[in-house]
């Protein structure tokens, strides 16, 4: 471990970073360069192999004839050896296990056509399987790797703060509890909370979040998000094997496991196709052998390109190539799915079920309303009510001190304080022998015969009540007698209102979901019906379609409900809508960074709390299906038209032949083509 004073120069881990940031990442073509790449991708060194093999014995023999016949057979078997090593033992494993895959097909046609003499078509075959494979790997694994780089975006060590001093310590020896110093421009380490200290924090690696989110003592931090110009204390939350960032890695790995429904049924009838394939071919040995007078090298020659022609590379990599690639270009966004599964279904969703509070609102309430009366200015009834709430800890007092501290207004704080369970609170000011009493409360608070509010003032209540906000009436009294309305020595200072408020992007990203063609679009709320109708108005949900004053098992019925009629997904917060996201076809949780209930309840995780995600997944979804379709048309196309080549063309076409070569590069090509088709799901972004 290292020691370094308490305050260290800052220009240094600004540089640090900068530094990190330009050498962060490679070209490609740079890495060709380097060893590390050839030992990562052995199957291109193979296949490089068999090609400089497959050159050196064509040309030196067929073309030029200038080498020995044993140096020609040298070069055959190497370009064999080279391009079916890998092949041969992935056949011999399943062979092992009763099984019979596309490496068998590939090898013992490339086999067949050496036994024939085309020893060359058969290297062909090879080098281009074997190129075929390592590209295919090479593609997804950067898919992979789009993801898993992101545990590289974390620290391997962290400033730990000890007494006086900062000792730099390995981030996976920190304990829950800990204090480490993040230096401005340095990533966090940990999964935390701000102790001390402002700054902003760069959180796309973890939440997709664009613009940098503002952080002071009390504030969640995330593993892997770049601090920006202030020095943070951050009070350690979770060990480095528990947080966020690692918990995405696992999410996404367990996810590229599993099968979207496609392609387990291409899996499910990948075997019997093989054995099909493998009978159609020996029978087309068998029956012109038997019953025609073809020549056999022709027959086989025939039956070797079916062997090739037949088998359903390109089909069986089709899906994976795009749902991968789909899966890795959600989560750069901040969206996590749980499997190729949920990507499929999505793509089917016509109705969303929202949750209100915390999904379509912030979930806090906010000062939305000031009407003052008697004289009194905006300001007057906000600072009086701030000064008889400061002792409070109610959601609603804390809405009026924080409008209050923005105004910059002074708040005096009462002298003795009370809440009126239900009703509202009191707060008193003794200002030497005068006692001032301030109420601040709803109607049921001024319901006495001595509080004669006039009818006018009641429905200001009413109006603000009838917006789906809660209103209260802020009322002063300077008497010497407890009892409100006393003596009559009393007058109305002004009526407040909070609510809890719609999110910003709320009403915009529900009318791009109508845009793009959802049908129906519901909220589901535990709230009263006025405030959800309230909210509802604001973007655009019908009234019909709001569920109201529900509980979380009805909130399930409901959703039952809605799915006998389409697909649903339902869109909350993750924490207390689990049940409703279980239930739903698809389960969307929002703003889960750093929840683990939502981790581990929905099928789709949007890390931060932006509902413009939502539209992103339908679309991405969307467009991730069509590659798979497209990959499917394309690959089920070439491969069908190249059968017809080999074993029909020659009946309507005597003497026709499909050359060896010609089926090679068109099974190979196609291939490669749907596996490129596939990669495009990474460019795309929100």
């Amino acid at each position: 471990m290292t020691t370094q004073p308490l305050t260290p120069p800052l220009e240094q881990s600004n540089g640090q970073a900068r530094s990190a940031q330009r050498t962060g990442g490679s070209s490609l073509a740079g890495s060709l360069l380097t060893p590390d790449f050839w030992r990562e991708n052995p199957e291109l060194g193979l296949a490089a192999i068999t090609l400089l093999a497959l050159l050196a014995g064509w040309f030196g023999g067929s073309v030029t004839d200038v080498l020995p016949d044993w140096v020609v057979t040298a070069a055959a078997l190497v370009a064999f050896v080279a391009g079916g090593i890998t092949g041969t033992r992935a056949a011999i494993v399943d062979a092992m296990q009763w099984e019979l895959n596309i490496d068998f097909l590939m090898i013992t046609a490339a086999l067949g056509a050496a036994f024939i003499g085309e020893w060359e078509e058969g290297a062909l075959l090879l080098f281009l399987f074997t190129l075929s494979g390592a590209l295919e790997g090479f593609a997804l694994d950067r898919t992979r790797k789009a993801i898993e780089g992101l545990i590289e975006l974390r620290p391997e060590t962290a400033w730990l703060r000890q007494g006086d001093e900062l000792v730099e310590t390995a981030v996976d020896d920190l304990q829950v509890g800990a204090v480490v110093v993040v230096k401005p421009g340095e990533r966090l380490p940990v999964d935390g909370v701000v102790v001390r200290g402002t700054s902003t924090c760069d959180q796309s690696p973890i939440t997709g979040e664009s613009v940098p989110v503002y952080k002071e003592p009390g504030s969640d931090v995330f593993s892997a998000s770049i601090n920006g110009s202030g020095a943070l204390d951050v009070r350690v939350t979770k060990l480095a094997s528990e947080s966020t960032l690692s918990k995405i890695i696992q999410l996404v790995q367990e996810a590229q496991e599993d099968a979207a429904p496609t392609q387990r049924l291409i899996d499910r009838f990948s075997q019997p196709y093989t054995l099909t394939v493998i009978g159609a071919t020996l029978l087309a040995i068998l029956i012109p052998w038997l019953f025609g007078s073809e020549p056999f090298s022709d027959t086989l020659y025939r039956a070797m390109t079916l062997l090739v022609v037949a088998s359903p590379c390109a089909l069986i990599i089709s899906t994976p190539a795009s749902i991968l690639s789909a899966i890795a270009a959600a989560a750069r966004g901040g969206v996590l799915f749980k499997g190729g599964a949920y990507l499929e279904k999505t793509a089917h969703i016509d109705v969303l079920a929202f949750d209100k509070t915390g999904t379509l609102t912030y979930g806090r309430p906010e000062l939305t309303d000031v009407r003052p009366l008697n004289d009194y200015s905006k300001e007057d009834v906000i600072r009086i009510a701030a000064g008889a709430e400061s002792l409070s800890e109610h959601s609603i007092a804390l809405a009026i001190l924080n409008k209050a501290r923005k105004m910059g207004l002074e708040i005096d704080e009462p002298t003795e304080f009370r809440s009126i369970a239900g009703h509202g609170i009191q707060a008193i000011y003794q200002r030497g022998e005068q006692r001032e009493i301030i109420y601040i409360g709803n109607d049921r608070l001024f319901m006495s015969e001595s509080m004669d509010l006039s009818p006018a003032i009641r429905m200001i209540g009413r109006s603000l009540q009838e917006q789906g906000k809660t209103a209260m009436l802020v009322v002063r009294q300077s008497t010497v007698d407890d009892t409100l309305g006393a003596d009559r020595d009393w007058e109305v200072v002004g009526y407040l209102a909070v609510a809890d408020t719609l999110r910003g992007n709320a009403a915009a990203s529900l009318a791009a979901l109508r845009a793009m063609g959802i049908s129906k679009m519901a909220m589901l709320t535990g709230d009263n019906r006025s405030v959800a109708e309230a909210i509802g108005k604001q973007v655009g949900i019908a009234d019909e379609d709001i569920y109201a004053e529900l509980l979380p098992e009805q909130k399930v019925e409901v959703l039952r409900r809605l799915a006998e009629e389409s697909k649903v997904a339902m869109v909350g917060d993750g924490v207390n809508d689990a049940p409703a996201l279980a239930t739903a076809s698809v389960g969307i949780a929002m703003g889960a960074a750093g929840t683990d209930v939502a981790l581990e309840t929905a099928d789709i995780v949007l890390m931060s709390d932006d509902l413009s995600k939502i539209p992103f997944v339908i679309g991405l979804s969307r467009r991730a299906e069509g590659i798979v379709r497209q990959n499917l048309i394309f690959s089920l196309g070439v491969m069908l038209t190249l059968i017809l080549l080999t074993i029909v063309a020659p009946l309507i076409v005597p003497g026709f032949r499909l050359p060896l070569p010609l089926g090679v590069v068109g099974h190979e090509g196609s291939t490669l083509i749907v596996v490129m088709n596939g990669l495009r799901m990474l460019a795309i972004k929100e």
